[in-house]
């Protein structure tokens, strides 16, 4: 065993990553350059990278950038088989996806303990996104036990898979078709140790996903960031549109009658963003469309109140034109969020996109036109 250093320099290192080709007698032995690896546990089958449960300066900052949607393509590690701490040959197998932060997150998880990880291939997707898109799967898994050698390494035939993965593991063919019993872990990873220490039988209560203020606060820097992204070319595009209307200089019109339609949508993209998911189990409605509408009606009011906008001498098309761009932008990013959410379900969210799309695609092009014409017959 190679005695886990504790360097700061990334480490080359070998983990057992690719499918064996059928019949195949070798391990095929992709190079990687990691970051956090502290060393190497040599086993019959190769070298297995080891990881400890501290995350270096460089995981952390990579944790921020992602929350902020940067890099978060890119934010992966390589699949494969890792070891964490100082594992032996009777030490549980955990299953988990490629996403960096889920890997992270899982050997953190686990400070103090030694285990292995089995790292899937989900092209860089959590764990409960995968399992629905169908990277987080049986077959993937099977594919990489035998990639592995597990059997070589391990002498007992258990995998503990996450909960929230289950939808795209199914244990049946897992043991079927590699040897392999698969257990389902609790919801959340906090829960991972007291599990373990339980002979993997799971209470009640590890068996609920809930979803916490502190969950959907966390979710809100990524919202604001795919929000601008979509939305700032179009604020752009009617920003300098604006410039060229009416008779005063361009940056005058820009003021004037750009910058109160960039507020309405901005405005939307804030309710929609940050006050929807924040206040989600207390706006009433059951449709995150509904829900983000109502948001956007309040932060409107309440902004447009008292930015005194009403008051000055806007005409009545303008004026009309601004609540209905932010209702439909409000209600458009607060439908988004059913996607992080764990009220929604699959069907559910079709029917409302079916039913709230054209509502919402209707008043973005009302208000729209109504801007438009308020510049065209000043």
């Amino acid at each position: 065993m190679t005695v886990p250093g504790q360097a700061e320099s990334p480490t080359l290192i070998f983990p057992m990553a690719r499918p064996l080709p059928e019949g195949a007698g070798k391990l095929s032995l992709p190079s990687v350059f990691q970051s956090f690896v502290t060393g190497t546990l040599e086993t019959e089958t190769g070298d297995v990278p080891l990881v400890s449960s501290k995350l270096f300066w460089r995981d952390k900052r990579g944790h921020y950038l992602v929350r902020w949607n940067i890099g978060r393509d890119h934010f992966t590690v390589e699949p494969g088989l890792y070891g964490l701490g100082k594992p032996t040959a009777d030490s549980a197998v955990l299953v988990t996806a490629n996403y960096k932060l889920s890997f992270d997150t899982l050997r953190q998880t686990m400070t103090g303990r030694s285990c292995w990880i089995l790292v899937l291939d989900t092209k860089g997707i959590n764990v409960w996104c995968a399992a629905g898109k169908g990277t987080f799967s049986t077959e993937e898994l099977v594919d990489r036990i035998k990639a592995s050698r597990l059997t070589d390494i391990v002498n007992h035939n258990r995998l503990i898979v996450p909960q929230l993965g289950a939808t795209g593991v199914a244990a049946f063919d897992v043991k079927k078709y590699s040897g392999f019993s698969v257990v389902y872990g609790p919801v959340m990873l906090q829960d991972l140790p007291v599990f373990i220490d339980s002979a993997c039988i799971a209470s009640p209560e590890m068996r609920l996903k809930k979803f916490p203020f502190r969950e959907r606060l966390t979710l809100v820097p990524v919202e604001i960031m795919q929000a601008f992204k979509q939305g700032l070319p179009f604020i752009v595009a009617f920003l300098f549109l604006a410039g060229f209307a009416g008779d005063n200089s361009f940056l005058s019109n820009l003021k004037l009658h750009g910058i109160p339609l960039a507020l309405a949508f901005l405005t939307g993209i804030a309710s929609g963003t940050i006050l929807c998911p924040l206040l989600l189990p207390w706006v009433p409605g059951r449709a995150f469309s509904v829900k983000g509408a109502l948001c956007g009606l309040v932060l409107f009011i309440i902004f447009f109140g008292f930015s005194g906008l009403y008051a000055m001498d806007y005409s009545l098309l303008e004026k009309s034109s601004w609540p209905l761009i932010t209702l439909a932008v409000s209600s458009w990013f607060g439908m988004s969020f059913t996607g992080a959410s764990t009220y929604t379900s699959l069907n559910g969210v079709r029917k409302e996109m079916l039913r709230a799309m054209p509502i919402q695609f209707f008043s973005l092009v009302c208000g729209i036109s109504l801007w438009a014409a308020s510049l065209w017959f000043d």
